[in-house]
């Protein structure tokens, strides 16, 4: 897939603008501060319906306008396709060939992304949330029923944990029968999660471990386990999952009253990284923990690949200077000729592999996009 045409108004920094894109490496050049991220979160935007830097849609329109517009143009397997996301004070919404849809899951992995930025590169060592948003992020875009289920365990988890919230202050009889129900109803949808989670990794790590000893030139072999917080395991079925999950929080009980929120879950989840049997989150040097999150990302290519029958778009924003030589020449040969790619710099002096030197170059500055013929 290619995204062909990308059109923006009142988004950050631009008035508006319109771009037309190479079915090729497309770098989008420009000095700190003058918008070429947001050219690239708007690409993001675009297949999401949200961004990946800030949880509040209503950053993303332009100071003292009303609403932000972002419209691609897309080539798919199946033909051509437009998209459409509107940002307004009243919430957003989103259109494919130009219809209205009233559910996001209808919506997201119309267009499938990978994104690698700086901060994936704390993908193994940085917090537990940083892994789930990743698990979450991907799997949301191949598995729309993977989404069902996440959406509906944090809508019963917010209000469970609003129920012990107020059950600090006073315990009615009620409100131990009501919470019964809705942890009920939490186990059901926390199984669901848990359960494609697991099965997700493990796809993952097979294409991840080869990729991994590739970089590694034979000499690691990367494991990738799912850490649940509580006694639930991959070879369970889905019936067992949840008597497991429901004995967990009977166990939890007391404890999560006194604190007012739920302790575990999905949402409190982990993921850990072993390179030849070590956890490098612990002991790994930068070097194994940069090749694990490379290798997670060249993996998330291939496994969409392997799902929709199509290469993702792939998104580098600003990571190519974070990697090493040997590291950003891995990524590109890995790239070259079948993932459509934005990359963002500052400069290409010092990128001299040929991936780049054949690309289409865009220079931003100030809120606006020049093509370099």
């Amino acid at each position: 897939m290619q995204i062909d045409e990308l059109t923006v108004k009142n988004y950050r920094n631009y008035p508006e603008v319109h771009v037309t894109f190479e079915n090729e490496v497309n770098v989008i050049i420009g000095e700190n501060a003058q918008g070429k991220t947001n050219l690239m979160e708007a690409i993001y935007v675009l297949a999401m319906a949200k961004s990946h830097r800030t949880p509040r849609d209503k950053e993303l329109i332009r100071w003292d306008q009303d609403f932000a517009k972002i419209q691609g143009k897309l080539t798919k397997r199946t033909g051509p396709l437009q998209m459409e996301v509107i940002f307004s004070q009243r919430g957003k919404k989103v259109k494919l060939n130009h219809l209205e849809k009233n559910r996001l899951s209808e919506y997201i992995g119309t267009c499938n992304i990978v994104m690698f930025a700086p901060e994936d590169l704390n993908l193994v060592k940085g917090s537990p949330q940083v892994r789930r948003r990743f698990i979450d992020m991907e799997m949301g875009q191949i598995h729309s029923l993977y989404l069902y289920h996440l959406a509906r365990y944090h809508k019963v988890l917010k209000q469970r944990n609003q129920l012990l919230k107020n059950m600090q202050k006073s315990r009615k009889d009620e409100d131990y029968i009501m919470l019964s129900v809705i942890t009920e109803q939490l186990t059901e949808s926390a199984a669901e999660v848990i359960q494609k989670r697991f099965s997700f990794l493990k796809k993952l790590q097979q294409w991840a471990e080869d990729i991994h000893f590739e970089i590694s030139r034979g000499l690691e072999k990367l494991e990738i386990r799912y850490i649940p917080t509580c006694d639930v395991s991959e070879d369970m079925d889905l019936s067992t999952m949840k008597s497991k999950l429901t004995e967990a929080f009977n166990d939890m009980g007391d404890r999560e009253v006194f604190r007012g929120t739920t302790l575990i879950g999905p949402h409190r989840d982990d993921l850990k990284f072993f390179v030849n049997g070590r956890d490098i989150q612990t002991y790994g040097s930068q070097g194994q923990q940069r090749t694990t999150a490379l290798s997670l990302k060249l993996a998330e290519i291939e496994l969409i690949y392997e799902k929709v029958g199509e290469y993702p778009i792939l998104l580098l924003d600003d990571v190519l200077s974070e990697l090493d030589d040997y590291r950003q020449s891995h990524l590109l040969d890995a790239i070259q000729g079948k993932v459509q790619t934005f990359v963002t710099t500052t400069s290409v002096d010092g990128i001299h592999h040929k991936t780049l030197q054949n690309a289409r170059l865009f220079y931003v500055e100030q809120g606006t996009v020049k093509r370099k013929e």
